[in-house]
């Protein structure tokens, strides 16, 4: 598996996706200081370390859930589309692990980028702090661990959920479904009711991440005994 993965990075061509994700985590770093800076005059600009942290991370998460479908677009609805994926099925290979290896490096890009986008974001919001105090109290280290540790569950979780849209592409192999189904699961994982969200418990992020991986598999279970439409 790894060496089909490693042989669909090389086909691909990803400068587009870290150029994105860079430029993505430098709009995410301005809009955080934008808030801090437009509601700093008298309040707080956040609650507390773990409110600052925590809009970081949701914020990275919405942006590269959309960035995923994207990537699963390429990957896997434009080849159905274009008929090329008929050529990739005449390998000696499983249908169902060519797709896989698509599916778990888009998950990859997909992980790694927002882990690195929200460590990027987080870090320059407490440098930052450090010098204009616009979040009140001292950052403690068990405080930033913790809240450490739920970022990186739900980045995990998210990076699951964002192979959601495959299900829905892949029905009509279409790209706008793709992404439009992704905006619509960025919608819904990071509704906001009276403070509480659904990445508010970690336990909901790793059983909505699990699901997330079912309908992914979902979407392709039966590509060894299927036509190319």
């Amino acid at each position: 598996m790894l060496k089909l993965i490693r042989m669909e990075m090389k086909k691909q061509k990803l400068a587009w996706f870290y150029r994105g994700a860079v430029i993505a985590t430098i709009l995410c770093a301005g809009f955080m200081c934008l808030i801090a800076y437009t509601e700093g005059g008298g309040d707080p600009a956040f609650a507390s370390f773990v409110d600052a942290l925590s809009i970081a991370g949701l914020l990275c998460r919405a942006i590269f859930i959309v960035f995923a479908s994207v990537l699963l677009s390429r990957f896997i609805i434009e080849e159905y589309k274009n008929k090329t994926i008929s050529l990739l099925f005449t390998y000696p290979v499983e249908r169902k692990k060519l797709i896989m290896a698509k599916m778990l490096l888009a998950l990859a890009l997909t992980f790694g980028a927002m882990l690195i986008s929200t460590f990027i974001i987080c870090i320059s919001i407490l440098a930052l702090n450090s010098h204009f105090q616009f979040i009140p109290g001292k950052p403690e280290a068990d405080v930033l661990l913790h809240t450490g540790i739920q970022l990186l569950i739900q980045t995990l979780s998210a990076a699951c959920l964002s192979l959601i849209p495959l299900f829905f592409g892949m029905r009509k192999k279409s790209v706008p479904t793709t992404i439009v189904s992704s905006i619509i699961i960025v919608v819904l994982v990071s509704n906001n009711t009276q403070g509480l969200s659904l990445s508010t418990n970690i336990t909901i992020p790793l059983i909505l991440g699990v699901i997330g991986l079912l309908i992914a598999y979902l979407s392709f279970r039966n590509v060894d005994k299927t036509d190319v439409a």
